[in-house]
């Protein structure tokens, strides 16, 4: 009689999204603390405030840093608690079925897209590298490749062959994030001469 062999736990992505998931909360925790403080101090500099290039309040003040007509900060207090939840129930042994890793990998999309476009506005319009609002793209771009890849393990795309190609592409994850990381650099000194103004 053959013995049933468990699933592996996918432990790495477990830990991942935990990570992920508490350093964009708090990120997005500390700049709806500092909108408070706005609010409340209208002429104060926020704790974040370095320069004219490196600061939050001209993002947090922004019609961008309100595009659903509250603070954007109060969308990563809650999303964030998301992955929080599922690393949590994977570290437990949690399965779950394929409509609800598509459903995940939908809010990463969305959390992805929305932060290339906050990029592009902090870069080109609002001429600012907010520290908090970096950390956020930090933990969502790799948050993003390693949903994707993973929910691609885990069949909702059907096919052994798109399996295997999305479980040989996890461990290159951290080259994936580096090129990224890159790319916004190199547009941030081309936009903004960062280099010059540190």
């Amino acid at each position: 009689m053959s013995e049933t062999v468990a699933p592996r736990r996918p432990v790495v992505v477990a830990v991942w999204l935990i990570f992920a998931g508490v350093v964009g909360w708090w990120a997005a925790f500390s700049l709806t603390m500092e909108r408070f403080h706005q609010l409340a101090n209208p002429d104060a500099a926020a704790s974040c405030d370095f320069s004219v290039l490196v600061q939050c309040s001209a993002n947090l003040q922004s019609a961008q840093g309100s595009v659903f007509g509250f603070p954007n900060p109060i969308i990563g207090l809650a999303a964030w608690i998301a992955p929080i939840v599922v690393g949590m129930a994977l570290l437990a042994g949690a399965r779950f079925a394929r409509w609800f890793w598509a459903l995940f990998w939908v809010g990463f999309a969305f959390a992805l897209g929305f932060v290339i476009w906050l990029i592009a506005q902090s870069l080109y319009v609002l001429a600012t590298l907010c520290p908090w609002c970096m950390v956020t793209w930090s933990v969502v771009i790799p948050s993003f490749f390693v949903v994707t890849l993973h929910v691609l393990r885990e069949g909702v795309l059907p096919g052994r062959r798109v399996r295997e190609i999305a479980d040989r592409l996890m461990s290159w994850v951290p080259l994936m994030t580096l090129a990224a990381f890159v790319v916004v650099a190199v547009l941030a000194q081309l936009r903004l001469n960062v280099l010059a103004q540190l």
